[in-house]
């Protein structure tokens, strides 16, 4: 048995909000004594930890203790739920650290979160191994995707479809225009120093993925506005003539 000054201490709940917890039929002790000392056994422990868990989950204290009372409450599958809501959270927070880090690391003041997702990059593999097949340049992005983390890949899918975004605002010009062409350059400099040698044929191939619809297209156009990846497409092609 342990008294109210033990379970505080232990679980680092407030007295208070010990107390409180008993006076609204939350949680009980087990025993009071004469003297009024709430005394609590293990299974007050455990039904204590249960409702941090749920407290955590924000669950309200009235939902909390209809689950807890419920006669068909089973611990372990409730343990197995929130275990799975709880990890989801914690993939979305990571995302929202994620987000952040990129917006203060690339001094941007909007980005979408599909932006920093490392998906992204994975299209890019995905893309490149249907195309170019176990090539050179196919084995020289995975040596580079083998030294990256998770925060790495996050980064770089946000420099890439920062590009897109640049070229997106571009679209008012013709895709000819030098400034154009030095987003295009950029490009493909940035895909050799991250994924593998951007070739002209490569960047060409890459052009036509761009503006060849489904998800690709629709990625590209969610970070620039609708019609970025057919103008990345032909501002690829201005930029291939000049060479």
């Amino acid at each position: 048995m342990m008294s109210v000054g033990e379970v505080s201490r232990l679980t680092g709940i407030s007295i208070r909000t010990l107390h409180y917890y008993d006076e609204i039929g939350l949680l009980r002790p087990n025993k009071v004594m004469d003297n009024g000392y709430r005394m609590y056994d293990d299974s007050d422990i455990e039904r204590l930890q249960q409702i941090l868990i749920f407290r955590e989950m924000e669950f309200p204290l009235k939902k909390i203790m209809e689950i807890l009372d419920s006669p068909d409450y089973d611990r372990n599958r409730a343990l197995d739920k929130q275990i799975e809501y709880l990890t989801k959270k914690k993939e979305h927070l990571e995302n929202v650290i994620l987000f952040a880090t990129g917006i203060k690391l690339l001094g941007v003041n909007y980005m979408d979160y599909s932006m920093l997702d490392a998906k992204k990059l994975d299209e890019y593999a995905e893309n490149a191994k249907q195309k170019y097949g176990d090539t050179p340049e196919y084995r020289e992005f995975m040596e580079k995707e083998k030294s990256r983390t998770k925060e790495d890949n996050a980064l770089l899918a946000g420099q890439i479809m920062q590009i897109f975004v640049h070229l997106g605002q571009l679209k008012g010009k013709p895709p000819e225009d030098d400034e154009v062409q030095s987003v295009i350059a950029q490009l493909q400099k940035f895909i050799t120093d991250n994924c593998y040698t951007c070739t002209d044929e490569m960047l060409l191939g890459l052009g036509k993925m761009y503006a060849g619809g489904g998800e690709f297209t629709e990625n590209i156009d969610k970070a620039g506005g609708e019609g970025t990846g057919e103008y990345a497409f032909r501002a690829i092609e201005c930029y291939l003539r000049r060479r």
